[in-house]
């Protein structure tokens, strides 16, 4: 139930995310930052505890993970997390596959974090570089053919990726959909095999398909089911002077149960007072999934390739030494220059062993 009401009990800030005065600010909200909200102004870090159990926080350095794809061309990306609708991979090629790939349970989006290439698929050749989003609607036969190791995150939806309803700012904001790059029909004559394998990707088993003849073979075609790249550079940014504003401010695409963000560069707010990073949280119905792609916040470096993942109901937040840095050097930074891709899924997500293993063993 959504109300106009909005109720104010002891000591709180005139507005929301400004003028704290030593308060720590708490946000408990449902439907993400969309539902009704609760904010708690407490004398403490409420992210400061120690956990015991199934249900913590997780950070781990993709760059020492090792996916069979990296040393094997044969090999295949690493599960990092699942639920039922949807699973985060990673894929760190360094060969071409000698094989084709078709996702039989749902779309594909991968993000490029390092590397270029380019994937050969049923509507053409789509090139990738850093900062490159790569759709692959479910059941498109493809194949990637890096020119070097790629580092990239892999988002499969069950449900098809879409592009969100268009807001009170329109339909070309924050990205304009006509800055995607589709590619243009081409057949593929090479690799020349008597046998090309086509590997369907699917949980709780493993097929592959045989054809005498090269599977990328299409003249031509014709329709909106597309194969795509964006990249984020293309991605406009919106910003206020006076409020730091929501993560749902800077939706990409969303599936059932999966919202994809980006973070990036803008200026900082400007209004004295006013809080320039995220407050605590704890996400009461969504787990929250941070890529961080690069860049730096007031003048600290982001750690590139880092994977964090906070299960839903668990308080989180950047420290509080960050937050004193941001407010110490208020007149002094005029821009947040991070980098990071937020994954949002609404049903828990379960790590897999291997993240599980990295994460224990950095001490997370």
């Amino acid at each position: 139930m959504e109300s106009f009401i909005q109720l104010r009990k002891g000591t709180t800030p005139r507005q929301v995310h400004r003028d704290l005065d030593g308060l720590k600010e708490d946000e408990m909200g449902r439907s993400g930052f969309t539902g009704r909200t609760t904010f708690f102004y407490r004398r403490n870090d409420p992210s400061k505890y120690r956990v015991e159990g199934d249900l913590r926080p997780l950070d781990v350095q993709t760059g020492t993970l090792e996916p069979s794809d990296l040393h094997d061309a044969a090999g295949e990306p690493l599960p990092l997390l699942s639920n039922d609708d949807c699973r985060i991979l990673l894929s760190r090629r360094g060969q071409a596959a000698p094989f084709y790939e078709r996702n039989v349970d749902g779309d594909e989006l991968y993000f490029v974090h390092r590397g270029t290439g380019h994937f050969e698929t049923e509507f053409g050749r789509l090139a990738y570089r850093p900062g490159d989003y790569v759709y692959l609607p479910k059941a498109t036969t493809y194949r990637q053919v890096p020119d070097g190791e790629s580092h990239l995150l892999i988002v499969e939806a069950r449900e098809e990726f879409r592009v969100p309803e268009a807001g009170a700012i329109g339909r070309y904001f924050p990205y304009d959909p006509a800055l995607i790059t589709i590619p243009e029909p081409e057949v593929f004559e090479e690799p020349r095999r008597d046998e090309h394998e086509i590997r369907l990707r699917h949980l709780g088993g493993r097929t592959s398909l045989f054809t005498p003849h090269h599977p990328l073979d299409a003249e031509g075609w014709r329709g909106d089911n597309v194969a795509f790249t964006f990249n984020i550079d293309d991605y406009d940014v919106i910003t206020s002077e006076s409020v730091h504003l929501p993560p749902t401010v800077h939706l990409f695409m969303q599936a059932t149960g999966v919202y994809v963000m980006n973070f990036l560069p803008r200026p900082a707010e400007m209004v004295p007072g006013v809080e320039r990073i995220p407050w605590y949280h704890r996400n009461v119905d969504y787990d929250e999934v941070a890529f961080y792609h690069g860049g730096s916040v007031f003048g600290v470096d982001m750690p590139e390739g880092l994977l964090s993942v906070v299960p839903q109901g668990i308080h989180h937040g950047i420290p509080e030494r960050a937050r004193e840095r941001s407010r110490r050097r208020f007149d002094v930074d005029q821009r947040v220059e991070w980098k990071v891709i937020a994954i949002d899924t609404r049903r828990r997500l379960t790590p897999s062993r291997a993240l599980l293993d990295a994460a224990l063993g950095e001490g997370a």
